[in-house]
C-alpha cells in the first residue's frame, strides 16, 4: 500500500431501468500505483468508462454507486492520510475533481464550449483551482500549451515567423512579436483546431493544477496513427516528468502496449484478468483477452478473415457469465501465391473507375465576402480502380482522402480533371444522367449515427432509395413475387439479415442500435440499389476493435457475394492492408505519395512519408494463433 495512490474495492455501479437494475460495474477491485500507468481495457458496454466516471463521481443518472470503496491516498506529511471519495458530498468532491484528480474525455470537441475561445476555457480551468490573476493565468496557459507542444518553443516560433514573412536572418524578431503569436493561439475557437490539437488542449487543461492522477478515457480512438503516437508519447513524457499516475481507458490492446505498466481487462462489468502488460501480452489466461489481442488487424499477417472475440469464446454451460477458450479456432492466412494470382486476375479486368489529373479545391472567403484564395485539397491525382478490387487509400487527416472519396461519387465537384466510370465521364453529369450513375455508386460514411435520420426507422432508411429508383428491375431482382411495396420490404429485410441483423429490426429507430449495429444498417442501405462501386470512408475508425473486425469481415463477404469494388479510406495502415489489394498513400499536399500492392507498401515503402505512417502503427500485438500471442517489443 506504500506506493498505492488509488485503491478500489468491490465497486458496484447500478443503473435503474423500467424492468430491473443493470450492474454496469459489478464488484471490481484494483489498485493504481504512484507514477505508473494502469490501462482498463474492454469493449463498449464492458463498464470501463463507468469505472472512470465513478472515480470522478460523475456517473450520470439513473446510475449510482451502490457498493464498494474508492480510496484516494494523496501525497501528504501524514503517511496514512487517505480520502474516501465515495463518501464525499458534491462540494467536497469539487476540491479533488479537476485539481488532484483530472480527466480527459474521448471527444475533445464535445468537451469544449464552441462559443468560447480555447484560451478563455483554459484560463477558467486554471483559475478555478488556483488563486491567481487573469494575466498570470494567461501566462500559465501559454506555458501549458508549450508543454503539450501545441505552441512551439520560442526558437522554433522565430523560424516559423521568418519563413512565413520571408524575413532575412539579419532582421531581428522582437519578443513582442513572439508573444503576440503565442497569444493568437488563446484567441482561437475549438473549430479552428484539428482533433489532435484539441486533445492537446484538453491535456493542458487536465494537467493545469498538477494532478496526482490523470484519467484518460479513450483519448486517441478516432485520431490518425501518427497523431495517436504523438499523444501517447506526450502522455508518457508528462507522466515521467510530473510524477503523475495515469488510468488509461481504451478498447485497443495495441495502444496499451505503448504506454501501460499494468492492465485490467473488463467484460460485462467484471474484471476477467489483471496483470502486468508483459504478462497480458505474453501469457494471456482468459479467452476474452486472447480475442481482444487477436482481432486487431496486424500488417505482418494477411488473414482471410479477422478473428473476433466470439471466435475465442463459447458459453460455459451450467455457469453464469463465464467463458472458456475455443481450442479449435485457428486464424487462416492467405498464401503469397493466392494473393499474386488474385492481383493478376484483377489487372486483366477492365478498370471500372479511371481518374485523370483530378483537382479539387475549396474557396477561402475574404474580409468582405469575396473569394480570397483557394485551398487545394486534391492536387492532380491519377489512378485506375479495377472491377472487383479493393483500393486502399491511406493518409493522415487533412491530406484530402475524404474529399477524394466524396468527389469519386460526385458529392463534391472537381475543379479540373476527369473521373471515368465504366468509360463514361461523370465529372460534368447533372440531373437524370447523374442520378442513373449514382445508382451504381454508393458511400459509407465514418459516423453511422449522423448518416441516419433519427426520425426514420432503419427500415424506412433502407427502403427509401429503392422507392426513388424503383423503376429499375435490377434492384428487386430475386425478390419474391408480389406488389412493388412488398418486394421492397422483402429486400430490405433480406439486406438487414445479410449484414447480421434481423427483419424485426426494420421498425426500430437508429438510437436503439449500438455503433457497430448502426454501421451495419448503413452498409445494408448502401447495398439497396445493387451498386457496383462503394467508397468506405473511415467506416470502422470509431468502432471497438472486436466490432471493427466483424464489420471488416462483413465487407469482405459482401464484396465476394455481390462482386463489389471498394475504395477503402482509412488512416490506419493495418486495417487498410487487411482489406486492400492495392494501397495508395496521399500526402499533406493532396498528392499521391506512392502506390503499390498491399505487401509492397507495407514491407518495402519507398518514400519517407509512408515509412513514418508505418512506424506509427502500434507494434505491441502480433497474434499468431488462438493460443499464442506475444509482445513484439516491451514498452
Amino acid at each position: 500500500m506504500a506506493d498505492t495512490i488509488l485503491n478500489i474495492r468491490n465497486l458496484q455501479v447500478q443503473f435503474s431501468t423500467d424492468s430491473e437494475p443493470v450492474n454496469a460495474v459489478d464488484g471490481i477491485s484494483f489498485e493504481l500505483q504512484r507514477g505508473k500507468t494502469l490501462a482498463i481495457v474492454g469493449e463498449s458496454g464492458s463498464g470501463k468508462s463507468v469505472t472512470s466516471l465513478s472515480i470522478m463521481r460523475l456517473v450520470p443518472n439513473p446510475g449510482k454507486i451502490v457498493q464498494g470503496e474508492i480510496t484516494f491516498l494523496p501525497k501528504t506529511d501524514k503517511p496514512n492520510d487517505s480520502v474516501k471519495l465515495h463518501d464525499l458530498d458534491k462540494a467536497q468532491m469539487r476540491h479533488y475533481r479537476g485539481g488532484q484528480i483530472a480527466m480527459i474525455f474521448q471527444e475533445p470537441m464535445s468537451s469544449l464550449n464552441p462559443v468560447f475561445t480555447c484560451g478563455y476555457q483554459l484560463v477558467e480551468a486554471i483559475r478555478l483551482h488556483q488563486e491567481i490573476g487573469e494575466s498570470e493565468a494567461r501566462r500559465k496557459a501559454i506555458a501549458l500549451l508549450q508543454e503539450v507542444k501545441l505552441i512551439p518553443a520560442d526558437e522554433e516560433m522565430v523560424t516559423q515567423i521568418r519563413s512565413e514573412s520571408r524575413m532575412p536572418e539579419t532582421v531581428k524578431i522582437d519578443q513582442a512579436t513572439i508573444n503576440e503569436r503565442k497569444q493568437s493561439y488563446l484567441r482561437r475557437y475549438p473549430h479552428e483546431f484539428s482533433g489532435g490539437q484539441l486533445q492537446r488542449i484538453m491535456i493542458a487543461m487536465a494537467i493545469s493544477s498538477n494532478p496526482d492522477i490523470l484519467i484518460a478515457d479513450e483519448p486517441t480512438t478516432a485520431l490518425d496513427v501518427t497523431v495517436q503516437a504523438t499523444i501517447l508519447d506526450l502522455l508518457r513524457e508528462l507522466r515521467d516528468r510530473r510524477g503523475m499516475s495515469i488510468i488509461f481507458v481504451t478498447h485497443d490492446l495495441g495502444v496499451v502496449a505503448e504506454l501501460a505498466d499494468e492492465v485490467v481487462v473488463m467484460y460485462q462489468g467484471k474484471i476477467v484478468e489483471a496483470n502486468t502488460v508483459a504478462e497480458i501480452f505474453n501469457n494471456p489466461q482468459q479467452a476474452y483477452t486472447k480475442g481482444l489481442l487477436a482481432c486487431r488487424p496486424q500488417p505482418e499477417q494477411q488473414l482471410r478473415y479477422l478473428p473476433t472475440v466470439a471466435d475465442f469464446l463459447k458459453e460455459a454451460k451450467g455457469t453464469e457469465d463465464e467463458a472458456e477458450a475455443s481450442s479449435s479456432f485457428e486464424p487462416e492466412e492467405i498464401s503469397e501465391g493466392e494473393i499474386k494470382e488474385r492481383l493478376e486476375i484483377l489487372k486483366e479486368s477492365k478498370p471500372i473507375v479511371q481518374v485523370k489529373d483530378l483537382r479539387v479545391s475549396y474557396p477561402v472567403r475574404g474580409v468582405f465576402g469575396g473569394t480570397k484564395r483557394y485551398v487545394v485539397a486534391v492536387n492532380g491525382v491519377s489512378f485506375d480502380i479495377f472491377a472487383g478490387e479493393t483500393l486502399g487509400l491511406v493518409a493522415e487527416s487533412g491530406c484530402g482522402k475524404t474529399t477524394l472519396g466524396s468527389t469519386l461519387v460526385r458529392l463534391q465537384d472537381s475543379a479540373s480533371g476527369r473521373i471515368m466510370f465504366e468509360d463514361q465521364d461523370i465529372t460534368k453529369l447533372t440531373g437524370k444522367a447523374l442520378r442513373r450513375v449514382r445508382q451504381d455508386m454508393q458511400i459509407i460514411f465514418q459516423d453511422p449515427y449522423s448518416s441516419l435520420n433519427p426520425r426514420m426507422t432503419v427500415g424506412a432508411a433502407i427502403m427509401e432509395p429503392m422507392k426513388i429508383f424503383g423503376d429499375s428491375a435490377a434492384i428487386l431482382q430475386g425478390s419474391k413475387k408480389g406488389n412493388k411495396k412488398s418486394q421492397i420490404r422483402d429486400r430490405a429485410a433480406y439486406l438487414l439479415e445479410r449484414v447480421g441483423l434481423s427483419a424485426d429490426d426494420l421498425k426500430k429507430y437508429p438510437h436503439a442500435f449500438s455503433g457497430g449495429q448502426r454501421q451495419r444498417v448503413c452498409i445494408a442501405r448502401s447495398l439497396a440499389l445493387n451498386p457496383k462501386f462503394i467508397v468506405c470512408d473511415e467506416s470502422v475508425s470509431a468502432l471497438d476493435v472486436s466490432v471493427q473486425a466483424q464489420v471488416l469481415n462483413l465487407l469482405k463477404e459482401l464484396q465476394k457475394e455481390f462482386n463489389l469494388t471498394y475504395v477503402f479510406i482509412s488512416h490506419d495502415l493495418g486495417v487498410v492492408k487487411f482489406m486492400s489489394d492495392r494501397i495508395m498513400v496521399m500526402n499533406k499536399k493532396g498528392q499521391i505519395e506512392e502506390m503499390g500492392t498491399a505487401a509492397e507498401i507495407y514491407n518495402n515503402p519507398q518514400n519517407e512519408y509512408t515509412q513514418q505512417l508505418i512506424a506509427a502503427i502500434p507494434k505491441g500485438v502480433v497474434p499468431i494463433s488462438s493460443t499464442s500471442v506475444f509482445l513484439n517489443e516491451a514498452p
